[in-house]
């Protein structure tokens, strides 16, 4: 397999296991799809959706452009990407080890919960941290257009997808019954997983 190509295919798959990963955005759309509804939940995951693809945007074009003129700059996303991933299989594994801990959302208030999405999306730094590991991953010095292109379109049609999914499906109960039960499990498989792809952008070679 094409080398650009293959690690395209694993920035990719960094970023739909986060997903797994619950942050605030995800747990927003939790609780307001349980206390207020599949519809209100709806509409504030088109709203984290949207965001992320601002972030795939920005990200993709500003720190290619970045590269294109300093070579060294991936090196030091290299760095920065390679650490936020061990940092989130910390947690994923200390999340692992604790029997009590439990998934706790809040409801979003306000009448345009899509721009609620939105600024939750654009203003959690988890997102920031994430995308430069994407991009320090996908996008090597050399990378062609099609690729940064294919990055933004798939994120984002990735994250309307995904979080769409959790506003259907986290308005029935059992879902979070099950998803409570089989937590321990789900965050040891993310942390080898995160473990995996830290040790793969740090070796990376342009």
């Amino acid at each position: 397999m094409d080398g650009n190509l293959s690690n395209l295919i694993l920035a990719l798959g960094i970023f739909a296991l986060g997903f797994v990963s619950v942050g605030p955005n995800i747990l927003a759309i939790i609780g307001t799809s349980m206390e207020r509804g599949r519809d209100e939940g709806v509409r504030l995951a088109l709203g984290v959706g949207t965001g992320s693809g601002l972030w795939a945007t920005l990200a993709v074009a500003g720190l290619t452009a970045l590269i294109t003129t300093y070579a060294a700059v991936i090196t030091v996303l290299k760095v920065f990407g390679a650490a936020y991933l061990l940092w989130l299989a910390y947690k994923a594994f200390r999340s692992a080890a604790t029997a009590d801990a439990e998934v706790r959302p809040t409801a979003v208030r306000g009448r345009n919960l899509y721009a609620h999405g939105l600024l939750i999306q654009m203003t959690n730094p988890k997102a920031a941290l994430h995308w430069v590991a994407i991009v320090g991953l996908g996008l090597g010095a050399d990378a062609p257009l099609w690729m940064g292109l294919t990055l933004i379109a798939a994120t984002t049609l990735l994250s309307l997808a995904g979080h769409l999914a959790y506003a259907v499906t986290f308005s029935t109960r059992p879902v979070v019954r099950f998803y409570r039960r089989a937590r321990r499990w789900i965050d040891g498989a993310l942390g080898v997983f995160f473990t995996v792809a830290a040790y793969k952008v740090a070796t990376y070679r342009t």
